[in-house]
């Protein structure tokens, strides 16, 4: 089983993931888009950029009103950037397979905090979503499956810090790897998707002079 889970399993899910991600954001990026014959009033250019990176400050009529998901989701991305690449595992992994060179990892206190953020912001992220009226009525499956199978990643990570026990490193690996097969079919896809979103958004609104 290890054999398996450490070779051809891992191999197929990179595929998987890999071009399942490409081929969602081919279309997306590179696809034909209807002809804008409107008279140009503003700058798409500036329109995109600035679209992508206000919308990472929630404007000041609803912040009140989105307070908990913009905490949480600070959290929890956060977090899980910081696990993601500066976890002493996840270095030495990616040094070893991929890179070939490494950088200095989190402390273990570091982590540990890191990963409470990222567990605290999921968790508050889930909660809201299945106990609001609101988002619990726009939340499809595919929304919970994503977040259960992110926090099961994440769970196995952290047993598998208990790196005497192959069997918990494998539980992980494989978790990984499930979670790369989901990815390029789920709303996980947003990870790579939201900035041409936004972008798309603020070039439209921008050329027509609209402050979006």
């Amino acid at each position: 089983m290890a054999g398996f889970i450490d070779g051809p399993l891992w191999y197929f899910s990179l595929a998987v993931f890999s071009v399942g991600v490409i081929w969602r954001l081919v279309p997306l990026v590179f696809g034909r888009h209807p002809t804008d014959f409107s008279v140009p009033r503003g700058s798409a250019v500036s329109g995109a950029v600035k679209t992508v990176f206000s919308r990472f400050i929630p404007h000041t009529g609803m912040a009140s009103q989105v307070s908990l998901q913009i905490i949480a989701g600070y959290m929890f991305h956060l977090g899980l950037f910081a696990v993601l690449l500066f976890a002493a595992p996840h270095v030495r992994f990616l040094d070893e397979h991929f890179l070939g060179f490494s950088w200095t990892p989190l402390p273990h206190w570091a982590f540990i905090v890191a990963s409470q953020f990222a567990f605290l912001g999921l968790l508050m992220l889930w909660l809201h979503r299945v106990f609001n009226l609101v988002t619990r009525l726009i939340s499809t499956t595919g929304d919970h499956v994503a977040s259960i199978v992110t926090f099961v990643v994440m769970l196995t990570g952290c047993l598998a810090l208990l790196e005497s026990f192959e069997e918990l490193r494998l539980l992980h690996r494989f978790s990984v790897e499930l979670f790369l097969i989901y990815f390029p079919f789920s709303r996980l896809m947003h990870t790579f998707t939201f900035i041409p979103s936004r972008a798309f958004t603020g070039a439209w609104f921008g050329r027509r002079g609209v402050n979006s």
